[in-house]
């Protein structure tokens, strides 16, 4: 299983504007995102610090994900939940935006979520395995066991009802198991032509 990966698309430029392939399977196989993608989503949050997550799919349903934020910005945060993990309930984060064209790479193992920056925010996601209801879950947002320091401004999040309502991390019981890959700083992964 790849770590969670921090990926910047190779863009290429003239007076129209640019382009970017935004996922192609060898390219990403070369730098261990090898995951078999079922499904694409498609968000749009409305206001400013609208908080979706801290979501993830358990197995046998489990999710790996490839997010990039098409309009806006979000700052992405991804929390490691995989049982016996020297990294166990740590997290990392990065912005992404359509300006930096980053994207975030999170294994199955780990919760996600995000924080609108910009009104009219729009996040396109892959994951590798179909939305299953019975196998939903999630942490909540503001956990002092986690301390994920969102960008908040002095500002309160917009959350649905569901997400103000999940776990904390001491109510979680891990089905995740830890693989051996420990989580580390994002530092972006070029893709080259």
């Amino acid at each position: 299983m790849a770590p969670i990966k921090l990926i910047r698309p190779k863009r290429f430029s003239d007076d129209r504007g640019w382009f970017s392939e935004t996922y192609n399977s060898d390219k990403y196989a070369a730098i261990g995102v090898d995951s078999q993608f079922r499904q694409d989503n498609h968000s749009l949050s409305r206001s400013r610090l609208v908080l979706r997550g801290l979501h993830f799919q358990t197995p046998p349903r489990g999710q790996a994900k490839l997010v990039r934020c098409v309009r806006g910005r979000i700052w992405d945060v991804a929390v490691d939940i995989r049982d016996g993990s020297p990294t166990y309930g740590r997290w990392v984060a990065a912005e992404l935006s359509p300006e930096n064209g980053h994207q975030l790479y999170l294994p199955v193992g780990f919760a996600h979520g995000f924080l609108t920056l910009e009104p009219d925010t729009e996040v396109e996601y892959k994951v590798t395995d179909f939305y299953a209801p019975e196998c939903d879950g999630g942490l909540i947002w503001n956990d002092p066991a986690l301390g994920i320091a969102w960008p908040l401004d002095g500002g309160q999040p917009v959350l649905s009802e569901k997400d103000a309502r999940l776990l904390t991390l001491a109510e979680f019981r891990s089905p995740f198991p830890y693989d051996g890959d420990p989580l580390t700083s994002l530092d972006p992964e070029p893709l080259t032509p």
